[in-house]
C-alpha cells in the first residue's frame, strides 16, 4: 500500500498532535530499469494523500536519463554547479564544452556507448592539444557524467572505464639549473641592466630572479608577493597570481604551498635596498607588489629579461621554473635534508621531491657503500 499507518510496538497507530502518523511510499522504475521508491512520513490522512500526489507528480516530471542529451545534461550540470565552484572553474568548464564537446551534444545518454566515447577521444587526440589541456577536457566531461550517475540518469560512468588521456612515452628532459657561480654571473648582468635603465620595472626583474634563486618560489607566488608578505626575515607565501584571462589572485597550488620561507642574507640585502627604492615612490604602501608595484610584472617581460640576462652573462639560458630547480639543486648538493627542501618548495608530498632531485644525492650512495665495506666477515 502506498499509504500506511505508523504502528507502535503494541500494534496501535502512532499519534502526534492528535493526528495519526502515516508513511507515504511511491514506487517507480527509473530510466535504467532499476526499482526505486520515495518515502516520507506525515501527520493526518489528508496530508498523506496530498503528499502521495505530489511525489507521483515529481516522479513523472523528472527527466528520464535515457532520453536526456549530452547538451541537456551539460545545461543541468551548469545550473547545479553555478554556486558550488569558483568562477574560474566555471569559465574553464564552459570553454571546454564549447570547444571540445559539441560533437557529443546531440547524443542521448542511452546512446553514449564506449565506441562513441572512443571516437570522441580520438577526435580530441587528433587536435594535437597539450596533455594538460586534454586532461582538463576529459575532467569536464567526466564530471558531467559523474553527475548523471548521481542523478540516476546513468548506471555508471562509461568514460571512467575508457580511461584518461596519457602522454606518449618519451625520454625525460634533462634538468637545467644554475650553479652558484653561474647565478652570480647572471645576477650581476641583471643588476647592470637595472642600473642602466633605472626603472621600477627593470629593478623589479632583478629582484624577481633573486627571489626565485634564493627561495625556490614559483613564478606566480613571487608575482603575488606584497611588502606585507616580507617581514621579520621571512617570506610568507599565501597566494599566487595567474595572468591567464587577466591578473587573478588565487590560492597557492596546494595546502602545503602556504608556507614561510627564511630569507638568506644576500636576498635580504637586495630586498632592503629595493624597499628603500620603492618607498620613495608616490603613493607607496605595503600592499603594493614587491616586484611590480601596482601590478605584477608581465610574464612576457620576465621571459625577455631572462633571455637577455643569460646572454649578457655568457651563461646558458634556463626557464624561469628552472630557478626553482637551481634552488633545490644547490641545497641538495650541499647535503641539506630532502624534507627541508620539500618544505621550502611547498611540495605536498616528499615523494615528489625525491623523484625530482634524488639523483643529486650521489654522495649518500657512496657513504652507504663505505659503511658496508667496513664490515668484517
Amino acid at each position: 500500500m502506498p499509504i500506511t499507518k505508523v504502528l507502535d510496538s503494541a500494534g496501535k497507530p502512532v499519534k502526534q498532535d492528535g493526528k495519526i502518523k502515516y508513511i507515504v511510499r511511491v514506487n517507480y522504475t527509473d530510466a535504467q530499469g532499476k526499482y526505486k521508491s520515495r518515502k516520507r512520513t506525515v501527520l493526518g490522512l489528508d496530508e498523506a494523500k496530498r503528499l502521495e500526489l505530489e511525489l507521483s507528480t515529481e516522479i513523472k516530471k523528472a527527466p528520464q536519463g535515457g532520453n536526456l542529451t549530452i547538451y541537456g545534461l551539460y545545461d543541468e550540470y551548469l545550473r547545479a554547479k553555478e554556486h558550488e565552484v569558483k568562477k574560474s572553474t566555471m569559465i574553464e568548464i564552459k570553454k571546454n564544452a564549447r570547444n571540445h564537446l559539441t560533437s557529443l551534444f546531440d547524443i542521448k545518454l542511452s546512446k553514449l556507448t564506449m565506441p562513441v566515447l572512443q571516437a570522441w577521444k580520438s577526435e580530441i587526440e587528433a587536435k594535437g592539444l597539450a596533455l594538460n589541456t586534454r586532461k582538463s577536457i576529459y575532467g569536464t566531461l567526466c564530471a558531467m557524467l559523474n553527475y548523471a550517475v548521481k542523478m540516476d540518469y546513468l548506471p555508471n560512468n562509461p568514460l571512467s572505464k575508457l580511461g584518461k588521456f596519457k602522454a606518449p612515452l618519451q625520454k625525460p628532459k634533462e634538468m637545467l639549473y644554475y650553479t652558484a657561480d653561474e647565478f652570480t654571473k647572471y645576477i650581476v648582468a641583471a643588476r647592470e641592466q637595472a642600473e642602466q635603465k633605472d626603472t621600477l620595472r627593470a629593478w623589479g626583474a632583478y629582484v624577481f630572479f633573486n627571489i626565485a634563486f634564493f627561495t625556490g618560489l614559483r613564478k606566480g607566488e613571487i608575482n603575488a608577493l606584497t611588502w606585507d608578505d616580507v617581514q621579520g626575515g621571512f617570506v610568507s607565501v599565501t597566494k599566487s597570481v595567474a595572468q591567464k584571462n587577466g591578473d587573478r589572485i588565487t590560492s597557492p597550488k596546494n595546502r602545503s604551498s602556504i608556507r614561510r620561507v627564511e630569507i638568506p642574507r644576500p636576498l635580504q640585502e637586495v630586498l632592503d635596498e629595493h624597499f628603500a627604492r620603492c618607498k620613495d615612490m608616490p603613493g607607496f604602501n605595503s600592499s603594493l607588489f614587491v616586484c611590480g608595484g601596482d601590478k605584477p610584472l608581465r610574464d612576457k617581460y620576465l621571459d625577455i629579461s631572462n633571455h637577455k640576462f643569460a646572454q649578457l652573462a655568457g651563461v646558458k639560458h634556463i626557464r624561469i621554473h628552472d630557478f626553482r630547480h637551481s634552488h633545490a639543486s644547490l641545497l641538495a648538493n650541499a647535503g641539506i635534508n630532502i624534507q627541508e627542501i620539500a618544505r621550502r618548495l611547498g611540495h605536498s608530498d616528499i615523494k615528489m621531491t625525491l623523484q625530482t632531485y634524488s639523483h643529486l644525492y650521489p654522495s649518500e650512495a657512496e657513504r652507504a657503500v663505505k659503511v658496508l665495506n667496513e664490515i668484517k666477515i
